[in-house]
C-alpha cells in the first residue's frame, strides 16, 4: 500500500461520535459494571446471604433460649429480627468501602475519570450499587424470619416506613464507607478500621440483647447508640416490641424521629469529608 492510499484510509476513518449522557445515566453504567462484577463473582454475596442467616439461626436457636425479652408477641426470634437488619444494613458502609478501595488500587477510577463522565457518577453508581447489594440482605433476612416465626403485626405504612428507615440508614453508612475506602491506602487497611470499629459499635446496642439488663453506664452508652434508635424504630413500626420502659433514654423514647435525624446529620457531616478525601485521593 502506497503513502498515499494509506493515507487515503485514515481520512476516511470517522471517530466515533460521543454523545452527551446524564449524571444519572453514567451512574446507572456504572451500577450495571458493579453488579455485573457481582455475577461473576458470586462468592461476594455470602455477606449478604449466608452470614445474615448464619446470625439469625445460631442467635434464635443457640443463644434465644438464655436471652428474654418483654413485649414481642413472637418472644425472641422475633425481637431478634430487628438487630439483624439493623446491624446488616450498617455494614453497608464496610462493602462500599472494600470496593472503592479495590477498584481505586487496580486504576479502574483512574480509567472511570479518563473519560467524558461526570467525576461524581463513580461514587453515586458506587452507592447505588452498594445500596442494591444491602437490599438483597433485608430481602433474605426478610425470608428467613417468616420461616423462623417473625411477622409483620402492624398496618402495611408502617411496615414500609421500617424499610425506609433501613433504606436511609445505609445511605448515610455507605458515606462512611466512601470516606474510609478514599482515606485507607489497602483493602487490608479497610478491613482493619472497619471490623474494630463497626462490630463493636453494632453489638454495643439493643441488636441482640435489651439494655435494661447491662450496667448503668454501658446501658447509657448502647441507648445513646443510633442502631439502637434504628432497630428499635423497626421492631416497633413493625410490631415486634413495645414502647421503651420510662427509664430508658431520650432517643430511645422517640426512635423514628431520632434515626431520622441521625441519617441526616450523619450525611451532612460525611458527605463533605468523603467527597473531599476522594478527590484528594484520586488527583495523586
Amino acid at each position: 500500500m502506497t503513502t498515499q492510499d494509506s493515507r487515503t484510509v485514515r481520512a476516511g476513518v470517522e471517530r466515533p461520535e460521543i454523545r452527551e449522557t446524564g449524571l444519572l445515566r453514567q451512574s446507572l453504567t456504572i451500577v450495571r459494571r458493579n453488579l455485573i462484577h457481582i455475577k461473576r463473582m458470586p462468592e461476594m454475596l455470602m455477606d449478604v446471604t449466608i452470614q445474615p442467616v448464619m446470625f439469625v439461626l445460631l442467635f434464635a436457636f443457640v443463644f434465644g433460649g438464655s436471652i428474654q425479652v418483654s413485649g414481642s408477641p413472637g418472644g425472641y426470634r422475633e425481637w431478634l429480627l430487628g438487630g439483624i437488619m439493623g446491624q446488616t444494613i450498617a455494614f453497608s458502609s464496610f462493602i462500599v468501602a472494600v470496593g472503592l478501595t479495590a477498584d481505586i488500587d487496580k486504576g479502574i477510577v483512574d480509567r472511570m475519570r479518563s473519560l467524558p463522565i461526570n467525576p461524581a457518577a463513580v461514587l453515586v453508581g458506587r452507592s447505588m450499587s452498594s445500596l442494591l447489594h444491602s437490599s438483597i440482605g433485608i430481602v433474605v433476612m426478610s425470608l428467613t424470619g417468616l420461616l423462623i416465626g417473625w411477622r409483620i403485626r402492624d398496618g402495611f405504612l408502617d411496615a414500609v416506613l421500617a424499610y425506609v428507615l433501613l433504606l436511609m440508614w445505609g445511605f448515610a453508612m455507605i458515606w462512611i464507607g466512601i470516606w474510609v475506602g478514599s482515606a485507607m491506602r489497602s483493602v487490608e487497611a479497610v478491613n482493619g478500621v472497619m471490623f474494630t470499629t463497626m462490630f463493636p459499635i453494632t453489638f454495643l446496642a439493643n441488636t441482640f440483647a435489651p439494655t435494661d439488663g447491662m450496667t448503668p453506664w454501658l446501658r447509657t452508652v448502647a441507648e445513646w447508640n443510633p442502631i439502637s434508635s434504628l432497630v428499635l424504630s423497626v421492631r416497633q413500626l413493625w410490631g415486634n416490641t413495645g414502647a421503651a420502659p420510662d427509664d430508658a433514654a431520650l432517643p430511645l423514647q422517640h426512635p423514628v424521629l431520632t434515626t431520622i435525624i441521625w441519617t441526616v446529620a450523619i450525611t451532612a457531616v460525611v458527605a463533605p469529608l468523603a467527597l473531599r478525601s476522594f478527590q484528594r485521593r484520586t488527583r495523586t
